[in-house]
């Protein structure tokens, strides 16, 4: 190894004496006849067991790292990289490591930000993948990061990567857990890095080895950090339920129940399914919102009006609404009275008061948690 590698190959490591030599050794196996200079960092993240001194008795270095975490073990394996690129690949021996050497060779002749060993296009042995994770996870995650973030990738969980580390340290990555390896590509992809693949695969680790990778919530975390990236996702999802809606619901109030053929809509099973969609649209154009506080997606005109609305407007408006409804109860007592408290029938007028009174509820209230979410992170 030189004293100034091109290439740090960083395992992360919790715990693993039982393969991580064997994933040393084969990671040299590939570097080594290529003549790349390299170095190999073991950034242990809290083992106990003897997995530091088997890293140090092959020649690595060791990185301890106090974060915890799959993200938070990278992050600091990376950042200490002496290497103008920055490979890993987990330490359980599940990996193709005698593709080290393909892989940074693609990184560098297509001078790629990210370079992905992918799985889905390579050779998986029988149960390496579970079954959920290869036809179900991994496809519709990846499908949902071409999708939204204009990528052309085949397999967006794989854990076999090669980055340049200077573009690598302009993304920020931020995440600590599993989904540190959707918050690396979707940041690729927005800063318009060159990303390429090549194919690999996937080995059965020991059979013995309790995995770190937990399905449901792992998976919920990746989910949940791809729609996070997308802001304006949940925006134009909230208005166009919201809008419509609202629209057609303040038009059954003046139209009453129509007749459309043998259709009869506009009566009260139309109006509570428009309220059941305009409670929806508003719960997700307020998601949105909160969403674009963290940047990302520029959001609609209308939008940042919304986001940085006054507060003295904020209160008159919530003032507004609940004078609104305490007048709506206040009227609908006094035709319940005059009618010397018999039964009602005023369930469409009351629908169409509910909707457009709940959701500007909503909407007010949304913004006291945004408005709050602000304060918290500016102290302004």
């Amino acid at each position: 190894m030189s004293s100034a590698p091109d290439l740090t190959f960083v395992f992360p490591c919790l715990n693993e004496e039982k393969t991580l030599g064997i994933c040393i050794e084969r990671v040299k196996a590939s570097l080594d006849p290529a003549g790349i200079a390299y170095e190999i960092v073991v950034a242990d993240n809290g083992s106990t067991d003897r997995s530091r001194e088997i890293a140090a008795a092959a020649g690595c270095r060791v990185v301890p790292v106090a974060a915890r975490g799959y993200g938070a073990a990278l992050k600091g394996g990376i950042e200490a990289a002496l290497g103008k690129y920055a490979m890993f690949a987990d330490s359980d021996s599940t990996y193709m490591y005698e593709h080290a050497a393909p892989l940074h060779e693609a990184a560098v002749k297509n001078d790629a930000g990210m370079a992905i060993a992918s799985r889905m296009i390579g050779e998986i042995e029988p149960g390496a993948m579970p079954p959920l994770h290869r036809h179900l996870g991994t496809p519709v995650l990846t499908w949902l990061i071409n999708t939204l973030f204009h990528g052309r990738l085949t397999d967006c969980n794989s854990g076999f990567r090669c980055v340049k580390k200077e573009e690598y340290l302009k993304w920020g990555i931020r995440s600590d857990g599993m989904e540190f390896a959707s918050e690396l590509l979707i940041k690729a992809l927005k800063a318009g890095t060159k990303t390429v693949e090549i194919p690999s695969g996937l080995r059965c680790g020991p059979p013995d080895r309790v995995a770190h990778l937990r399905t449901w919530r792992d998976g919920m975390r990746h989910l949940l950090f791809i729609l996070s990236e997308r802001p304006a996702l949940f925006e134009w999802l909230g208005l166009l339920l919201l809008v419509p809606a609202t629209l057609l619901q303040i038009l059954s109030a003046i139209t009453g129940p129509v007749a459309l053929g043998p259709f009869n809509v506009f009566d009260i099973h139309s109006q509570a399914l428009l309220l059941m969609a305009g409670i929806l649209g508003t719960q997700l154009y307020i998601f949105g919102c909160s969403l674009h506080l963290r940047g990302g997606d520029k959001p609609l005109r209308f939008t940042e009006k919304f986001i940085h609305l006054d507060e003295g407007t904020l209160f008159f408006m919530l003032l507004g609404v609940f004078t609104a409804f305490l007048a709506t109860v206040g009227g609908l007592l006094i035709i319940w009275a005059g009618r010397g408290f018999a039964g009602l029938h005023q369930a469409n007028s009351l629908l169409v008061a509910v909707h457009i009174l709940g959701l500007m509820a909503m909407g007010g209230i949304g913004l006291l948690s945004i408005h709050t979410l602000k304060k918290a992170r500016t102290g302004a």
